[in-house]
């Protein structure tokens, strides 16, 4: 073994075989790739320009501590034949100090220096206010105080109704109704837009989020007291205005990646070791009616975009050929193995392959046609937060709400979707996943 070998020339008085240098020259360069693709995954190289000195000290002291931890298992460990192992934590505890000693040093000062040229006015993020009151004028105060530490260049406000306050019309331009808000930000380049209306406005708020959704501005909301109290709002500076940061970021990058190679490596085993379920369905489809074995549909996906979504056929030829419409539990359109199909998921096992293609996950929110999305939106106009995330083969809303018979109930099991959109974690879809498990078990789909 290679790490043995090397260990034993350094015990011998530090002499170097040719192999020994090779290798110790090729584990160089693969500990300083692993430390890149560790620093990217927790997100290290992301939004650079707005980050705390005292955040970056903690977060570096974790991540040494989970690296110096897999070097010293994957490079130096080696316990054949080793009675003692204080050389080991010897040279791990000198790695682990020395690493996060220099990074430490070195990311301060990067961090310091930013935060320099961001006070300075160097870097600065287009800010748009919404709002056009009282408030909206006491917030522009507060943030030509405290904005300078966070680069906030404001330069302009979007009116909301129709009261516009004389002496914030005076020092900030109107750039435009709050209803153009995406046109407003692609023109002015925006960076951060920061709602400063009453919280108590929830559906006119509601409505500034949903112009927002797939905007590429950070969005903050000022809060009031309750908020503050239920613990909603995050100081992320020390002057900075208390604000209530909509997250773009649902997932840490490492779990982003984690999730999406988890859909890949799942999909592709089940759809290679369960090719006999897969043939068995589909001769039992071919013989319970006749028609095609497989049926496809026309559902939105990831930032409304368009999907093929595949399924074993569960219904007869034909069967909306007065248009789209929901299944209920004595659907006549369902054959009798459909019914046994719908129970226990069965049908949804060519989705498997819409998972392996990317157009969805393993869990998620479900896709649904365009023709019941333009019915819930005129009630939830907030649905269209779903499509910020891939939609799945089960969801929070399957497992805790069931399907949905008419658009009403659609609604309510929405709120169960966006509840799972704002909690989104491995471990959370780990939840959904054995949940859906137990209801494939006992039947109970539909």
């Amino acid at each position: 073994m290679l790490r043995k070998y090397l260990l034993s020339e350094m015990m011998e008085g530090y002499h170097f075989t040719e192999s020994a240098v090779f290798f110790l020259v090729g584990s160089s360069a693969m500990i300083a790739v692993f430390w890149t693709v560790l620093y990217a995954l927790i997100g290290e190289y992301r939004d650079i320009f707005r980050k705390s000195r005292l955040a970056e000290i903690i977060r570096l002291a974790r991540v040494s501590i989970i690296g110096a931890v897999i070097i010293f298992f994957v490079l130096l460990l080696d316990d054949q034949g080793v009675k003692n192992y204080q050389l080991y934590y010897k040279t791990i505890t000198a790695y682990f100090v020395l690493h996060f000693t220099i990074t430490a040093v070195l990311r301060t000062w990067a961090v310091s220096s930013v935060q320099k040229l961001v006070y300075s006015g160097a870097i600065s993020f287009n800010t748009l206010l919404v709002g056009s009151n009282a408030l909206a004028r006491d917030t522009y105060h507060e943030l030509q105080r405290t904005g300078r530490h966070l680069g906030l260049k404001l330069v302009g406000f979007a009116p909301v109704g129709d009261t516009v306050d004389a002496e914030l019309a005076a020092e900030l331009p109107a750039r435009g109704s709050y209803l153009r808000l995406p046109a407003l930000i692609r023109a002015l380049k925006i960076e951060q837009v920061v709602i400063s209306i009453e919280p108590s406005e929830h559906r006119m708020i509601q409505q500034i989020l949903t112009l927002l959704e797939g905007t590429p501005a950070r969005v903050s909301i000022l809060p009031d007291l309750y908020q503050m109290l239920l613990g909603s709002v995050k100081v992320n500076h020390l002057f900075g205005t208390p604000l209530i940061e909509i997250k773009q970021d649902l997932l840490p990058l490492w779990q982003e990646v984690t999730k999406r190679a988890l859909d890949v490596i799942v999909s592709a085993l089940f759809l290679v070791l369960a090719w006999p379920v897969y043939a068995f369905t589909a001769v039992m489809v071919k013989l319970s009616s006749p028609g095609p074995v497989f049926y496809s549909q026309d559902r939105i996906g990831l930032h409304a975009v368009p999907f093929r979504i595949y399924k074993f056929r569960s219904m007869y030829v034909n069967a909306e050929q007065m248009g789209p419409a929901l299944s209920s539990d004595h659907d006549p359109r369902i054959t009798p193995w459909g019914r046994f199909m719908r129970k226990v998921r069965l049908d949804e096992l060519p989705q498997f392959w819409n998972v392996l293609k990317g157009d969805m996950s393993l869990v998620g929110p479900r896709p649904e046609r365009q023709f019941f999305i333009d019915q819930i939106v005129k009630v939830a106009p907030h649905y269209r937060h779903l499509h910020r995330v891939r939609p799945g083969l089960t969801s929070l809303g399957q497992v805790k709400y069931g399907y949905a018979e008419t658009v009403p109930q659609m609604v309510e099991r929405l709120k169960f979707d966006i509840l799972y959109i704002e909690n989104m974690s491995l471990a959370m879809d780990f939840r959904v996943f054995l949940y859906t498990l137990k209801i494939i078990v006992e039947g109970r789909g539909k």
